[in-house]
């Protein structure tokens, strides 16, 4: 085959694979994509519309699950489960230690929302909507192969992340331990201000 054929077959593979992925004939892991993705959608409102803390840690919980999930149906089995060992087991958990080291009130919280919700929901609709540009606009012709092998491989990922991403992993590392460690100083001094002063032997004597 000349390179001249080999080229026009590379170009053609992706209108192939678009033809045959048509929006109006789903398969039932696209089905199942769509309907995981709405309800992580609505975990994920729920998460930052409660004012009660503990839910919101616990709908963070189903947030990132389903996230997980979404990974799975997408035949990246390796980042699925570390989704699940690091943002389910560990991240969550720093959040749940956080509020009950800084004694974060049970029931409903009046004063959990700030006032600032449509500049909240400006920013965030501006952030998901480059989001959703950028991925688009990167992966426009990749289509994938969910009956073929898995994409997401551990050699692949390791690479990646240890060679162009190693930055912010290791920011993100510092920046749960300076959480953990600021929820920590901020009980003590909760705590050495509640606690009343000892009483002066010096005035016992003197009464």
């Amino acid at each position: 085959m000349t390179p001249a054929a080999t080229t026009l077959a590379a170009a053609a593979q992706p209108a192939a694979a678009a033809a045959g992925h048509g929006f109006l004939s789903p398969t039932g892991v696209e089905i199942a994509f769509v309907l995981v993705g709405l309800a992580t959608l609505g975990a994920a409102l729920v998460t930052v519309t409660t004012r009660q803390l503990v839910h919101a840690a616990l709908w963070l919980v189903a947030a990132l699950g389903g996230i997980a999930v979404e990974y799975l149906l997408l035949t990246a089995e390796f980042i699925a489960w570390v989704q699940v060992l690091i943002y389910l087991g560990s991240v969550v958990v720093l959040l749940l230690f956080g509020l009950m080291l800084t004694k974060a009130p049970i029931g409903r919280s009046p004063d959990a929302d700030s006032g600032n919700r449509w500049v909240a929901l400006g920013v965030a609709g501006a952030a998901a909507a480059s989001l959703v540009w950028v991925v688009v606009d990167a992966f426009r012709t990749t289509w994938i192969d969910l009956d073929g092998p898995v994409q997401g491989s551990t050699e692949i990922s390791g690479r990646i992340l240890f060679q162009h991403w190693v930055l912010p992993f290791e920011a993100l590392s510092v920046l749960l331990l300076a959480a953990l460690i600021g929820a920590i100083v901020l009980s003590r001094k909760e705590a050495a201000d509640g606690a009343a002063p000892a009483a002066d032997p010096s005035d016992k004597g003197q009464s």
